[in-house]
């Protein structure tokens, strides 16, 4: 996907997160966390898309963290976020594209990194807005989708945080039934999650290990398989075979 998809994504979804927002009442539960009211949802987004911007707009070369949200009435909660978001995608549509800034993830540009892994935070989080408020989810793009689940086990969980782990080495397999080619071979062992893609022709490695049975594979649309690993919706509309133990390990481990 270009810069360019993953900044409207941002774009829409930060609008629709905004609208459950207010619509349900900063005392709604969020349903994938429980501990958590839409008005500490409200604040975690608010205060991650400054987080962004300012690397963005400052070019920062190192960690920091997220600023703390001001003291606001349950009235200025909304509003506040809009402004973050808004902010938030007018830097990245102006920013240049070799800016220079710290990732955590490998990317092809930090400008890449940051309207990607934006564009994903606030498309989950639009997620929990919407359960909130008990209105259907809107769609997501299957190329869209299919970019979430890659960015998930590739990026994120290829991390030393991630508390997907087996005692025995395994294989998970996922395959996106709506997107050409779209699979990918996690390896679960105790060190953290290995992800081989085979979306595309990349290489031995992707051709052979594809070849190779799997533990358990699971099947489903791109959008089924990025709210599933999310631990969004459950796993009940997508196929599983084989060792279906390792889904309840990835339900169990695999929150971020």
């Amino acid at each position: 996907m270009e810069i360019t998809e993953f900044v409207e994504a941002l774009r829409l979804d930060g609008a629709l997160l905004a609208e459950a927002a207010e619509e349900a009442g900063p005392d709604a539960r969020i349903p994938a966390c429980p501990e958590w009211q839409m008005r500490d949802l409200v604040t975690h987004v608010g205060r991650v898309h400054r987080w962004a911007t300012q690397y963005v707009t400052e070019g920062t070369d190192r960690a920091s963290r997220p600023p703390e949200a001001p003291e606001l009435t349950d009235k200025e909660l909304v509003p506040w976020l809009r402004e973050g978001h808004h902010h938030l995608v007018v830097a990245l549509h102006t920013a240049p594209q070799d800016l220079s800034a710290w990732t955590f993830l490998p990317a092809d540009s930090p400008l890449a990194f940051w309207a990607r892994r934006q564009a994903h935070e606030t498309s989950v989080h639009r997620v929990d807005a919407q359960q909130a408020l008990g209105v259907g989810l809107t769609p997501l793009p299957r190329a869209f989708a299919a970019d979430g689940v890659d960015e998930l086990l590739a990026g994120i969980h290829s991390q030393a945080r991630s508390r997907v782990r087996s005692d025995v080495p395994r294989t998970l397999r996922l395959r996106a039934t709506d997107t050409a080619g779209a699979q990918w071979s996690v390896r679960l062992s105790e060190e953290p999650p290995h992800t081989v893609r085979s979306a595309d022709a990349e290489g031995a490695e992707a051709g052979q290990d594809a070849a190779k049975p799997a533990d358990c594979t699971v099947e489903g649309p791109a959008e089924a398989l990025y709210l599933a690993l999310w631990n969004r919706t459950p796993w009940d509309s997508l196929s599983v075979s084989g060792d279906e133990s390792l889904v309840r390990l990835w339900q169990e481990r695999g929150g971020i």
